[in-house]
C-alpha cells in the first residue's frame, strides 16, 4: 500500500493521476445527458428483459442504460479496430503494417481504426434508435430528428474515444479500457442497493452462496487470465567482429487467455444479427419483420438454447481470434532469425509444429473459460431463480483484466522513478 501511496508524492505522477480521474469523471457527466425524447421506465424494461443488449451497454462504457448523448461508447472505435485485425489476413499489406513497421505502422493502423469509427457510429446509431423506436422505449421521430440525433451520436463517440487516446497518453492504463471499467464499476452501487432492497431472511442461503460463487469467480478470473506456459527458449553465441552476442536463456510466454474478451464481442455480435435483420426487413415487409422479430425473441428468451450456442460460439471465436492473433509459423522464423531455438526441438518447420500443438492445447482451457464466464449470468439465474442475483462474468472479466493492466503500468513508472 505505502508502495502506491508514492504515488502521490511525485509530482508529475500525482498530476497524470489526477488528469485521468478528471477525464473519467467528464466521461461520466456526458453519460447522465440522455437523448430527448425517452421513456425512462420502458428504457430499464427493454435492458432489464435482455441478456445481449445488456452486454452491448456494458462494452459501450456504461452510457446506454439512459440513451445518452454518448450512448454507443467506446463501442464503434472497438468494433472497427476487431474489423481492422480481420482484415490483416486479407491484406498482407496491412498486416505488415501492424506487425513489421515497429510504432509508424502501428499509428498509422490505429488512424484507419479512427476513420472507420465514424461511419461505424452511425450505422450503429441510426439502426439502435430504428430498433428503440419499434419497442417504444424513444417515440416516432421524424427524418430530421432522427439524423439530427444520428451526428449528435456520432460526435459523442468520437468524443469518448478522443478522451481515451487522452486518457492512455498519460501512461497510467489503456484509455479506452478504463472508460469500460468506469461504466462498469459506476453501476455497482445501485445493484447492491436493488440486492438489499430485495432481501428476504428465508434466501440467506442463497444470498451466501451468492457472495461464495461471485468470489470464487474472482478468483478463477485473476488465476486465468494471468496463467501462462513459459516455452524455454536459447540463444545461440555469435561473434561479431571483436564481440560475443547471444548465449543467453528467455522464455515464450503463452497465455491461456490469448483472446482476452474479444471472443465475446464477436459472439453477441453474431447473436445481435438476426435481430438486426429482422428490423431492417421492415423497410420490405413489416409482416415479414414481425415474424422474424418473433422467431428471434423466442429463440433468445430460451435460456438453454440461448446458452447452448453463445458457449459454442465464444469456444469456436476464441480459437478463431488466437489464430489471427498468434502465428508459430511467423514465430518461428523470428527465433530463427534471431539465433533462437526450443530446447529439444529443431528450427523451422518443427518449432512451427510445436508451437501450434501448445498453443491449441492451452487455447482449449482458455475457450472453456470464456464461454462459462460468457453464460455465467444465465447460469447463475438457472440455478438460484433470483433475477436480481446476477453475477456478471464478462463484466468481472473486464474489471479484473484492467486493474490488473492499470497496477502492472503503475508500477513501472514508480519502477522507472526508482531506478533514476
Amino acid at each position: 500500500m505505502e508502495k502506491y501511496l508514492k504515488i502521490f508524492k511525485i509530482k508529475d505522477l500525482r498530476i497524470k493521476v489526477l488528469t485521468v480521474a478528471f477525464l473519467l469523471v467528464c466521461f461520466r457527466v456526458l453519460s447522465a445527458i440522455p437523448i430527448p425524447g425517452v421513456d425512462k421506465m420502458r428504457l430499464e424494461e427493454f435492458f432489464g428483459s435482455n441478456q445481449l443488449f445488456s452486454f452491448v451497454g456494458i462494452m459501450a462504457g456504461g452510457t446506454m442504460s439512459n440513451l445518452s448523448i454518448i450512448m454507443l461508447g467506446v463501442g464503434p472505435y472497438i468494433t472497427a479496430t476487431i474489423i481492422m485485425q480481420l482484415l490483416t489476413m486479407l491484406f498482407p499489406r496491412l498486416k505488415e503494417m501492424y506487425y513489421e513497421e515497429g510504432a509508424a505502422g502501428r499509428a498509422k493502423f490505429n488512424r484507419y481504426s479512427r476513420y472507420l469509427t465514424v461511419p461505424l457510429a452511425g450505422l450503429q446509431a441510426y439502426g439502435f434508435l430504428n430498433l428503440l423506436a419499434s419497442q417504444g422505449v424513444v417515440g416516432s421521430l421524424g427524418l430530421f430528428d432522427v439524423l439530427k440525433n444520428v451526428v449528435v451520436i456520432m460526435a459523442g463517440s468520437m468524443l469518448v474515444m478522443w478522451l481515451g487516446e487522452l486518457i492512455s497518453e498519460q501512461k497510467m492504463g489503456n484509455g479506452i479500457s478504463l472508460i469500460i471499467f468506469a461504466g462498469i464499476v459506476s453501476s455497482l452501487p445501485q445493484t447492491v442497493v436493488n440486492i438489499i432492497q430485495a432481501y428476504t431472511p428465508s434466501e440467506l442461503p442463497t444470498y451466501i452462496g451468492f457472495v461464495a460463487v461471485a468470489i470464487a469467480v474472482i478468483a478463477g478470473v485473476v488465476f486465468i487470465n494471468e496463467g501462462e506456459r513459459k516455452i524455454p527458449v536459447s540463444y545461440a553465441k555469435q561473434v561479431r567482429g571483436t564481440k560475443m552476442y547471444g548465449g543467453v536463456s528467455s522464455y515464450l510466454p503463452i497465455k491461456v487467455n490469448q483472446a482476452g474478451v474479444i471472443p465475446i464481442i464477436f459472439a453477441i455480435s453474431l447473436l445481435l444479427f438476426p435481430q438486426f435483420v429482422a428490423q431492417i426487413s421492415a423497410i420490405f415487409s413489416k409482416s415479414l419483420s414481425l415474424k422474424l422479430t418473433d422467431i428471434v425473441s423466442q429463440f433468445m428468451n430460451n435460456q438453454y438454447f440461448y446458452s447452448a450456442a453463445y458457449f459454442l460460439l465464444v469456444v469456436i471465436f476464441t480459437y478463431f481470434y488466437t489464430a489471427v492473433t498468434f502465428d508459430p509459423k511467423e514465430i518461428s522464423k523470428n527465433l530463427q532469425r534471431a539465433g533462437g531455438f526450443i530446447a529439444g526441438i529443431r528450427p523451422g518447420e518443427s518449432t512451427t509444429m510445436f508451437l501450434t500443438k501448445v498453443i491449441s492445447r492451452i487455447t482449449l482451457w482458455g475457450a472453456i473459460f470464456l464461454g462459462l464466464i460468457a453464460i455465467l449470468p444465465n447460469l447463475v439465474r438457472m440455478f438460484t431463480g433470483i433475477a436480481i442475483l446476477t453475477i456478471g462474468g464478462t463484466a468481472i472479466l473486464i474489471v479484473v483484466s484492467v486493474a490488473l493492466e492499470t497496477l502492472r503500468q503503475i508500477n513501472s513508472q514508480l519502477m522507472i522513478r526508482e531506478y533514476e
